[in-house]
């Protein structure tokens, strides 16, 4: 078998990329990388199409989610100071707007997000 080889390991419920053989076990890596573990080739199988798209959906989220935003980039709307009362509020403030599909009230919740995160959490 093809280092990285897409399986699914019926054990532990998860597609693993082949690494190698050690012993009688299989070597998996999660998809996108991560801790290794063994698996026993009874256990193992080729993973579907659906398997493998949703384990690389799964990969790229947690890629997309591991780095935090920059807080001047403005493609992206500011996160809220956990345990910031200010913050919390204009938070809400925007998703109540775009609840609302009041997108200009949510531009300008962001805004002062924004201004407010700029002044108190530099």
């Amino acid at each position: 078998m093809e280092p990285g080889t897409l399986l699914y390991d019926t054990a532990t419920d998860q597609v693993g990329e082949y690494r190698d053989q050690s012993g009688p076990y299989t070597m998996l890596r999660p998809v996108g990388g991560g801790r290794e573990w063994q698996a026993h080739p009874s256990t193992l199988r080729p993973a579907t199409d659906r398997e493998r798209l949703s384990a690389g959906v799964r990969a790229a989220n947690d890629r997309t989610w591991a780095v935090p935003p920059d807080p001047e980039d403005l493609s992206r709307p500011p996160w809220p100071v956990p345990g910031c009362a200010e913050c919390t509020h204009l938070d809400g403030r925007r998703e109540t707007a775009r609840a609302a599909h009041d997108h200009s009230a949510a531009t300008d919740a962001n805004v002062l997000l924004r201004q407010h995160q700029r002044a108190e959490h530099p």
